[in-house]
């Protein structure tokens, strides 16, 4: 268990569940009469309520700034067009609030290129006369956005940073360089494929994305590919799922709106098509839910529609290269499950572990809860994991499987975001704390994480007051060797 100590936010975040952005948490010590109200998740800490900015102190100057600095670009005027010779690339400071926005399309200065348009109008002449060119100025467009480009890595030489045994796992910055992210990074996804994550989605303080980044783990490069076909729209709070190294994107939304569309995403092609898919029943239009692929179908569970929280289980048929172009369609399918239900939820996380699914935690909107559920994918039964005397409320927090190891990272525990690291024995069915050095990142929820080469990353994130585009490693160090334990038993009732 990480030793770093907690932090509140200083505002609850509002809820992505309702059509109400601006609600805030409802704790459940608050003493509320909801005993007549359905099940919704108008209350659950989101990602999308933006902050007070009258709250909020002034920050250090944008990262994102165009301005010219020394060792940065140098801005030349040559026949109304803004070019831009560079210099040794400045450093780009990680991990600012996401208050960092391009300045005013009216500035003096700007490093997109501008030129003036000239719009032809026609107007009626004698028969034989000549038609004079008119031109009258374009509108003030926006400025095309500019990509940030960082050539040499930041290594992380913190002479703060404590001297620690290398056999203890240990946080760190990851030295980034390449095409930075140009947006911070909450409600997203990231995907491993080989030694590359895939950043799709998520939002900033000011809309969602539909951008696709490239994260290299072995170079710590970003890059930003160039994507065809059938773009999704930008989404938050939606499932990637890797399949034949393909993406299969569900759900999220954007606002008020919630989406139920399939895209997928060839990391070979880098083309996106939507599938086609046999009509019939289909799950309800949600976001927050969680997936998983296990032979051939990606299966979902729970989320949240605006109106109520989810606890259903449906299965998509993506085997054989269903819905492909010229292959068969994808099926939907929802499965019959027995035994105990979990109640329903969003914001909670599910691993693949053999033929288990285990759901940790999440929330309905009145709730936080505590509680393991685990749904043997091949008998459908669900079943509770008996709870320890201590127990951890969570949501928006991410879970990733290290061996026989979940590994919990953050999150919010229906009081504030938290920071600390919790690893939960699959064997036992405990939780057990651990040593671990460095500097940790600091609270948040609504990020990603992925292992990779005995390494945990960790991206972005929202701490109730600003949305982050920084990138952490744990190091598992003498831990290394728990990616390599494959075979144990999980028995969960």
């Amino acid at each position: 268990m990480s030793t770093t100590s907690r932090a509140s936010s200083s505002r609850p975040p509002a809820s992505i569940f309702s059509l109400d952005t601006e609600s805030d948490l409802i704790p459940p010590s608050v003493v509320v009469d909801m005993s007549s109200a359905a099940r919704n998740l108008s209350d659950v800490p989101e990602e999308e309520g933006a902050p007070n900015r009258d709250s909020i102190p002034p920050l250090p100057s944008s990262p994102y700034s165009t301005a010219s600095a020394p060792g940065s670009t140098l801005n030349v005027n040559v026949n109304n067009v803004i070019k831009s010779v560079r210099r040794p690339p400045s450093i780009r400071t990680l991990g600012r609030s996401s208050n960092d926005h391009l300045p005013s399309a009216s500035g003096s200065a700007s490093s997109s290129v501008k030129r003036a348009a000239s719009v032809s109008s026609a107007t009626t002449m004698p028969s034989g006369s000549r038609t004079p060119r008119s031109t009258t100025a374009a509108p003030n467009l926006p400025p095309a956005p500019v990509q940030k480009y960082r050539g040499n890595p930041r290594l992380p030489h913190d002479k703060e940073a404590e001297p620690a045994p290398s056999t203890i796992m240990y946080w760190s910055r990851a030295p980034v360089w390449g095409t930075i992210p140009m947006r911070t990074m909450r409600a997203h996804t990231v995907t491993l494929v080989d030694t590359t994550a895939w950043l799709f989605g998520g939002c900033d303080d000011k809309d969602s994305s539909k951008d696709i980044y490239c994260f290299d783990t072995e170079t710590m490069q970003w890059t930003h590919p160039d994507t065809t076909g059938d773009l999704p729209p930008p989404c938050r709070a939606h499932t990637a799922t890797l399949h034949d190294r393909k993406l299969i994107v569900y759900g999220g939304g954007l606002g008020s709106t919630y989406y139920d569309a399939v895209y997928v995403l060839d990391t070979t092609t880098r083309k996106w098509i939507r599938p086609n898919i046999s009509p019939g029943s289909r799950p309800a239009s949600r976001r927050a839910h969680s997936a998983v692929c296990y032979k051939g179908k990606i299966w979902m569970f729970g989320g949240g529609n605006g109106l109520t929280a989810l606890n259903d289980v449906w299965t998509l048929e993506v085997s054989g290269g269903a819905g492909m172009p010229g292959g068969r369609p994808m099926r939907w399918e929802e499965m019959e499950t027995t035994g105990k239900k979990p109640g329903a939820r969003g914001y909670h996380t599910a691993n693949l572990v053999g033929n288990i699914m285990v759901v940790i935690g999440g929330s309905d909107g009145k709730e936080c809860f505590t509680d393991v559920w685990c749904l043997n994918l091949d008998t459908l039964v669900w079943s509770l994991v008996k709870q320890q005397q201590t127990s951890y409320r969570r949501l928006a927090h991410t879970s990733t499987q290290v061996g026989s190891y979940i590994f919990i990272m953050g999150g919010h525990n229906a009081v504030e975001y938290v920071a600390d690291l919790l690893l939960y024995n699959l064997v036992s069915l405990q939780y057990e704390p651990r040593i671990i050095h460095g500097k940790p990142p600091s609270i948040r929820g609504y990020h990603a994480s992925i292992l990779a080469d005995s390494r945990m990353f960790l991206f972005g994130g929202f701490n109730g007051q600003s949305a982050f585009d920084d990138v952490y490693i744990l190091d598992l160090a003498a831990g290394a060797y728990l990616p390599q334990v494959t075979s144990f038993t999980m028995e969960a009732a």
